[in-house]
């Protein structure tokens, strides 16, 4: 399997640890203790403290950018697309993604770690631009 796949399947397996260890652990501890029934938790409503708040948005960065990720991988398969350089910018993509992720859960959001967290995210969005373009340059050679 090629290693853009693999970094696929790791990108979908952190989305949804991200999302079990983080946002269930808070929901079900509160369920299941009595401080919150399962009809409490209201997507269109801000709850919980400021640490739910950010394992939420972290969450939602995931699956923001999973399908783009996504659509690439399906697109450099069809097109039969392989190269070392899809393989770096995919793992670039990958450690990016976990460390916004860390980076969003565990510190409090200044403006240095907003701008920390941004910086992690730009390493996404150029590697996946570029992806997209060598894809296109290269199923087309």
């Amino acid at each position: 399997m090629p290693i853009p796949v693999w970094v696929l399947l790791g990108f979908a397996l952190w989305t949804l640890l991200l999302l079990f260890t983080t946002v269930g652990v808070y929901r079900w501890s509160r369920i299941l203790t009595g401080r919150a029934t399962v009809s409490d938790w209201r997507a269109d409503e801000p709850q919980g403290g400021e640490w739910y708040r950010r394992a939420m948005r972290a969450h939602m960065n995931c699956l923001e950018n999973l399908p783009v990720y996504g659509a690439l991988v399906v697109a450099m398969l069809a097109a039969r697309v392989a190269s070392p350089v899809l393989d770096a910018l995919a793992i670039a993509i990958l450690v990016a993604r976990v460390c916004q992720s860390v980076v969003h859960l565990l510190l409090e959001q200044t403006n240095v770690v907003a701008s920390i967290r941004f910086a992690f995210y730009f390493v996404q969005a150029i590697s996946m631009f570029v992806m997209g373009a060598l894809i296109a340059l290269w199923a087309q050679g």
